[in-house]
C-alpha cells in the first residue's frame, strides 16, 4: 500500500473553451468535475499503474463520499468548512489557464488527527508522498514532521512542496524532494536555468541529509540527483510533438505516482525509473483532467525516453 497525503484538497474543475480572451463571453465546450488536489490524483494515477493506493486527507463531509462514488479509495478527517476549486480553462489550441482557490481554513484538532492517522498506518505502508499547498491554518512544519515520521518507520517518503513547507521538509534526512525549477531555486537561492545548476543546487541539499532531489523541468524532464549519481531523462523529442494537444496539469502528479512506485519496491535503478517517471508524465498530458494517463501511449513513450548521466561537482560538499 502506498499512502498519499493531501493537505488541501479541491474539486478539479477544467473548462474547455476554443480560444481563452480576456475580457470576452466564451461558450465552455465541457465541463469535467472530479475530487482532486495532488495528493488525490497521485493515488488515482497509482492505481491506473495497478498499484494499491490511499489517499489521507483533510476534507469536508462532502468530499469523501464523491470521492468514493469516482472510486478513489481515501481516508478523509472532516476539518474544512468547505473544498477549494481549482480552475482549468483549456483552449483547443493547447494553452492552459488555471485558477487556484486558496482553500478554507483548518482548525488544529483535525490537522493533529490527520497526522496520527497517517501515524498508524506507516506500519503498513511501502511509501509515503506528501503533495500540494497547505490550507489556511495548516502548520508549514507539518510535510517535515510526516515525512519523519515515515523515515523512522523506514517507509521511503516523497515531498511534493513550495516555500518554507520545502524548507521544513528539507530539514528531514533521508526524506526524497521533488521539486520543479522554481521551487529548487527558492528553496536553495541558487539559479536552476541550466542542467549544472539544477545539479549542483540539489547536490548541496544531498549534503545536509536529503537522499534524493528529483527536479522536474516540464517539457525539459526531469532531473534526479542522488548520493550515487546523477541522470537527467526526458523524451527524445518534446511533448507536444508526441502527444499533441493536452492538460499539462496532472503532469507532475503523474511523475510522483512514478517516482514512488519505484521508490517503495526498495533500492531503485534510477534510469529505470526516470524513464517510467517521464513516460507516465507525457501520457498524463493528453488526458483533459488531472489524474488520469494514456497506458497505451505511456507504453509507447517508454520506448522514447532518454537517459544520460550528469556530472557532479560535488564542490560544496
Amino acid at each position: 500500500m502506498i499512502v498519499t497525503v493531501t493537505l488541501n484538497p479541491a474539486y478539479d474543475v477544467t473548462y474547455s473553451v476554443p480560444t481563452l480572451a480576456p475580457g470576452e463571453v466564451h461558450r465552455v465546450g465541457a465541463v469535467h468535475q472530479r475530487v482532486g488536489g495532488k495528493g488525490v490524483n497521485v493515488a488515482r494515477v497509482l492505481v491506473c499503474l495497478g498499484a494499491r493506493a490511499v489517499a489521507m486527507c483533510l476534507a469536508d463531509k462532502d468530499f469523501a463520499a464523491a470521492a468514493r462514488d469516482e472510486g478513489v479509495e481515501v481516508e478523509c478527517v472532516e476539518g474544512l468548512a468547505q473544498v477549494r476549486r481549482t480552475l482549468v480553462v483549456q483552449g483547443d489550441d493547447g494553452v492552459t489557464t488555471s485558477l487556484w482557490e486558496p482553500g478554507h481554513a483548518a482548525d488544529p484538532g483535525p490537522v493533529a488527527a490527520l497526522a496520527e492517522q497517517v501515524r498508524r498506518r506507516l506500519a503498513s505502508t511501502a511509501g509515503l508522498v506528501v503533495s500540494g499547498s497547505l490550507a489556511p491554518g495548516v502548520p508549514a512544519s507539518m510535510p517535515a514532521e510526516l515525512a519523519g515520521m515515515a523515515v523512522a518507520a523506514g517507509v521511503p517518503v516523497l515531498v511534493d512542496a513550495d516555500d518554507e513547507a520545502l524548507r521544513l521538509a528539507a530539514a528531514v534526512p533521508g526524506v526524497v524532494l521533488m521539486p520543479n525549477d522554481d521551487e529548487l531555486a527558492r528553496l536553495t537561492g541558487d539559479p536552476t536555468t541550466d542542467i549544472p545548476e539544477v545539479v549542483d543546487a540539489a547536490d548541496r541539499l544531498l549534503a545536509e541529509g536529503v537522499v534524493a532531489v528529483v527536479a522536474t523541468r516540464g517539457a525539459d524532464g526531469i532531473v534526479a540527483v542522488t548520493r550515487d549519481g546523477a541522470w537527467l531523462a526526458r523524451l527524445d523529442r518534446r511533448p507536444g510533438d508526441l502527444v499533441g494537444a493536452g492538460n499539462p496539469t496532472g503532469a507532475g502528479d503523474a511523475a510522483a505516482a512514478a517516482v514512488i512506485r519505484g521508490l517503495a519496491h526498495g533500492r531503485p535503478d534510477w534510469p529505470s525509473l526516470l524513464t517510467d517517471a517521464v513516460a507516465t508524465s507525457a501520457a498524463a498530458v493528453r488526458s483533459p483532467v488531472a489524474g488520469d494517463i494514456d497506458l497505451a501511449h505511456r507504453a509507447e513513450l517508454l520506448e522514447r525516453v532518454l537517459v544520460v548521466t550528469v556530472p557532479l561537482s560535488r564542490s560544496s560538499r
